[in-house]
């Protein structure tokens, strides 16, 4: 979000959803379901129909989302190959489903069982792909 979008956030209807949801860190894993479920609320009305202070309050609450689950779960070090196999599976991709990302089948292949290192370019590919950061293939 921009400035500009900051400035335009109405104070005291920000104060309002604030006053309703009450975001805090979460210190358990209810506290954390709570803001998820909250995010969820928010979410289901799609990115481009909120409100500038529910934009806020969503950017707010993924915040501290995501600093909870960084401290509780974290994630260890995983292999490019590893995380694209694990997207891929969650996703339920087959290696043809991503072939256009790669040129070849041969390639596709090659990438996925870790035999060939996946490029910086690749790697953003796969990132937009995705919807995730092209580091987690690097």
């Amino acid at each position: 979000m921009t400035a500009d979008a900051h400035d335009a956030i109405d104070a005291l209807k920000y104060g309002r959803l604030l006053a309703k949801t009450l975001p805090k860190p979460p210190k358990t894993e209810a506290e954390n379901d709570r803001l998820l479920a909250e995010v969820d609320k928010l979410m289901s009305k799609g990115e481009e129909n909120l409100t500038p202070e529910e934009d806020a309050l969503l950017e707010l609450m993924t915040t501290l989302i995501e600093r909870f689950e960084e401290e509780h779960y974290p994630i260890p070090d995983a292999r490019g190959h590893e995380v694209l196999k694990m997207l891929m599976k969650d996703r339920g991709l087959r290696q043809r489903d991503i072939v256009h990302l790669f040129g070849s089948r041969g390639i596709t292949s090659e990438i996925v069982t870790g035999k060939r290192s996946i490029s910086k370019a690749q790697a953003k590919k796969l990132g937009a792909f995705f919807h995730v950061s092209a580091e987690l293939f690097i």
